[in-house]
């Protein structure tokens, strides 16, 4: 385990080198090459601004250091990173420069140079990871691992390990009473319980390695033995507990008191402070493009159809939304007008649609104004799609957990939408596989993974989507 800690702060303290290069690159850009970015005083003075810049950094890096030397990172991680830091940077390096010379800063410097660090530093950081993805996949930096016990969570476990090899896992094999023939994955099995300390002993198993136990808590005291002899050993020891036997899910840990206790699943946005972050991004967009885009929209999409279709404008739907509550959900009509509106599901080749009504839906144009009740509160941008009353009253009935996706506010757009769960639902295996993806958002949300799912839907929206009708 030293020799992994070790191996994680060499990552990031070459990491951290590399930003400091980044820096500096980008302060002699703006000193010397940008000198309209920044006051004549900065040319005289260089050396303080040189500084306290990377002194500054220094001191905002070691409380939010680098992650992308984990074991699993994912980008959006890698990005929220850079952004906390870069937001905790820019404050204290100015007031810190502005207090010791009021003079060599300009807030043309200030909202140019920042965004251009955190871009950079972002860029440098993915490449970064991409390479230590690249070096793990050639076996390199890996880490031995011992399982005890041959439940179905271990075999679990061994799938998670292997099967993305920038993890940089090897599970060597299994220590049970007898082998399992039916274990189901393709690892030797190497001794009864008992003999792991042995063979540790007899193959010099390295004090980086892990060892996985899954026993049962009813064998207390062989499980005290192979702890005990982990710990004196430098070897970490991991508890798998045995609770995939009834619930085949990733699951949270919290201390109350010293009392262990698991629960489901973590919401990020059960925190107050990401509420807020989500709330406050909802209202500024919509606001923005209600204020500006939709107008010209509504007007040109209001004129065709009425020229092209009796009826009304919007079309208004009844959904459900947070917490399973019922709201009106506003489109731009894409349909003659109809009885079966709330209880029939649009298809590829619908009689119903209009031409015009077509065109709204492939580009789905129909759905902004969904920015109105964004700025109401009755949806976000990025959630799971709302669905109409009569299919949440029945998918209930027929889809477990459906009702988890109520946990958080609807959205314009989401995860399921941008990776291919778009468009009618013929089958039960693709709301299936709709409401999986809408449960990952919800356990997975952060504020960079919403701005990659409007990124998607902006990219789907140019290049075109098949399902969208």
């Amino acid at each position: 385990m030293q020799q992994e800690t070790q191996t994680y702060s060499l990552i990031k303290w070459c990491v951290i080198t590399v930003d400091l290069i980044v820096l500096n690159v980008l302060i002699s850009v703006f000193v010397f090459g940008l000198s309209s970015f920044v006051p004549a005083s900065v040319h005289e003075n260089y050396e303080l601004f040189y500084f306290v810049l990377n002194v500054i950094y220094l001191v905002c890096v070691s409380i939010k250091g680098p992650i992308l030397q984990m074991r699993k990172v994912r980008p959006e991680q890698i990005v929220g990173r850079v952004f906390t830091l870069i937001i905790c940077y820019a404050p204290l390096s100015f007031l810190s420069i502005h207090y010791l010379n009021p003079n060599l800063f300009s807030w043309k410097f200030v909202l140019v140079f920042y965004a251009c660090l955190f871009v950079c530093i972002t860029v440098s950081r993915l490449c970064s990871r991409a390479f230590i993805n690249w070096y793990r996949r050639r076996g390199r930096n890996t880490r031995d691992v011992l399982f005890v016990g041959s439940y179905p969570n271990m075999a679990d476990l061994y799938n998670e390990m292997m099967g993305d090899p920038t993890t940089g896992y090897r599970v060597l094999g299994y220590f049970d009473d007898k082998p399992k023939d039916d274990f189901g994955i393709p690892i030797p099995y190497l001794g009864p319980v008992g003999s792991i300390g042995e063979y540790m002993e007899r193959t010099h198993f390295h004090p980086t390695g892990r060892v996985y136990c899954c026993l049962p808590s009813a064998r207390g005291c062989e499980i005290r033995q192979i702890i005990d002899y982990c710990e004196n050993h430098l070897i970490r020891f991991y508890s798998v507990p045995n609770v995939r036997n009834y619930l085949r899910r990733s699951m949270c840990m919290q201390v109350i008191g010293d009392v262990p206790v698991l629960y489901i699943r973590k919401e990020p946005l059960r925190q107050p402070l990401n509420r807020f972050i989500k709330r406050m991004f909802d209202v500024i967009c919509s606001s923005v493009f209600l204020c500006t885009l939709f107008p010209f929209i509504y007007l040109i999409v209001a004129i065709i159809t009425k020229l092209t279709s009796p009826g009304p404008v919007f079309f208004r739907q009844k959904r459900n939304g947070l917490n399973g509550e019922e709201f009106y959900c506003y489109k731009f009509r894409s349909m003659k007008v109809n009885a079966q509106s709330d209880t029939l599901q649009a298809t590829e080749h619908d009689p119903r649609k209009t031409k015009f009504g077509d065109f709204l839906r492939r580009s789905s144009i129909d759905e902004l104004p969904q920015f109105l009740n964004v700025l109401k509160g009755d949806m976000s941008i990025v959630g799971p799609r709302p669905h109409m009353l009569k299919h949440t009253e029945e998918y209930s009935e027929l889809i477990n957990q459906y009702m988890v996706r109520h946990f958080i506010k609807p959205g314009i757009t989401g995860w399921a939408q941008v990776t291919g769960c778009r468009g009618e639902t013929k089958e039960l295996s693709q709301m299936e596989a709709r409401i999986r993806k809408d449960i990952w958002y919800v356990e997975n949300w952060s504020f960079w993974l919403d701005l990659r799912i409007m990124y998607l839907t902006v990219k789907n929206a140019i290049h075109g989507e098949q399902n969208a009708y």
